[in-house]
């Protein structure tokens, strides 16, 4: 059943499951903590968020006040720092890939202020810096949460917004001022990673990171970024940080010396013949950020025998056009990669912090969100976009 929700649009009978965030509140010993001006006491820490909702297709998002989920002995309190904006807070917004249930806070790149702990977390405190992706929680039970990969969940994944809490309450991500949650999936921030750099990690970053480590990249592979964006510019540096030559590809003549910045070995723009023929049949990796369904045969014409296509891409339409023969006389492995496991998304953070990698991004303030979402949506951030309390 859980292969059918992508990410958030729960059934009823997973929204009513009792769950790891079902405990009553429970007393703490007094303290105060001070951040941006706000002390907080065992009296009156906050039992709600402010957040930019989206009531319906096609509309602005709104400033709004929703509760947070119940606090228990393995939730973690945030005061929001910053949230990156990525394509899937879009694609939830406007119903792109199944009807989102309104209204909706999207964001799930988010970097935080720790205000408060259950009494089982014991790898983060209050002052922390801390981040949750796009997934805040998951049944802890099954074959693949037992194998740490809980992003595979078979029974109860839950995403960061417009999704279930086990106990009924809705999740809402990020596009706020402060987030409540499962400290499983809450992560430590490295002291080498800024906050702005760190929110994009957390979902473009290790969507890119989880596939190029699962099959194999290192100092002999070849590999090509397709889409020079908000999720290739982390796939160039990645790569190039494992040993790879990188080559990148996209449409945009002025993006090359973006391209040598991030460390490329070669930049090609795919509507130019004579530059495409350069690196045919050379490739061990293609990491494919952006597919365009007519390209198919100009694609597996990169990769060398045996080659893998990474596709890290969801299209809102099906995928056609694939050629059988090709894939066959190459023994090519089209392959797919969901966003990335808790495991997965530390040591992203710690390569990153250890190897530079960092997101190249545009800061807006928080209550600037409708105008940062159409400059995403106008594909004008190079890379990213953040937005900032």
């Amino acid at each position: 059943m859980n292969r059918l929700r992508t990410l958030g649009f729960a059934t009823i009978t997973q929204q009513t499951r009792i769950g790891f965030l079902g405990q009553s509140s429970r007393m703490i010993p007094r303290v105060t903590y001070s951040f941006f001006q706000r002390a907080y006491t065992t009296q009156d820490f906050p039992q709600t968020l402010n957040g930019w909702a989206c009531y319906g297709k096609g509309e602005q998002l709104k400033k709004a006040e929703f509760p947070l989920t119940q606090f228990g002995d393995d939730s973690v309190d945030m005061d929001i720092l910053c949230c990156g904006i990525c394509g899937t807070d879009i694609h939830c917004i406007d119903s792109g890939w199944t009807p989102t249930n309104y209204p909706a806070v999207v964001g799930h790149e988010i970097i935080g202020r720790v205000t408060r702990v259950g009494k089982n977390v014991k790898h983060l405190q209050v002052g922390d810096r801390a981040g949750v992706g796009c997934q805040c929680g998951s049944c802890h039970h099954c074959t693949n949460c037992k194998d740490h990969k809980e992003n595979l969940c078979e029974d109860h994944a839950v995403w960061t917004f417009n999704d279930h809490w086990a106990n009924g309450d809705t999740t809402y991500g990020g596009f706020a001022d402060r987030w409540r949650g499962d400290k499983n999936f809450v992560f430590k921030i490295p002291d080498a990673l800024g906050s702005v750099d760190a929110s994009s990690i957390l979902c473009g970053g290790v969507t890119t990171f989880a596939p190029l480590k699962r099959y194999g990249v290192g100092n002999r592979s070849k590999v090509a970024i397709l889409g020079l964006g908000g999720l290739g510019h982390f796939g160039v540096q990645w790569a190039k940080a494992m040993g790879a030559q990188v080559v990148a590809y996209d449409v945009v003549p002025d993006k090359v010396n973006d391209a040598k910045a991030l460390g490329c070995d070669d930049y090609i723009l795919v509507n130019q013949a004579a530059q495409m023929v350069r690196h045919m049949d050379s490739f061990t990796h293609i990491l494919a950020t952006k597919v365009i369904n007519n390209n198919w045969d100009d694609y597996f014409a990169l990769l060398k025998k045996n080659g893998v296509f990474i596709l890290c891409d969801i299209p809102e339409v099906p995928l056609s056009g694939l050629n059988a023969l090709t894939m066959a006389a190459k023994q090519i492995s089209v392959v797919g990669s969901f966003i990335g496991s808790p495991d997965d998304i530390r040591e992203s953070l710690d390569f990153a912090a250890k190897h530079g990698v960092r997101t190249w991004a545009h800061k807006f303030p928080m209550d600037q969100v409708n105008e940062a979402i159409e400059y995403v949506r106008h594909g004008h951030p190079r890379y990213r976009a953040v937005l900032t309390n």
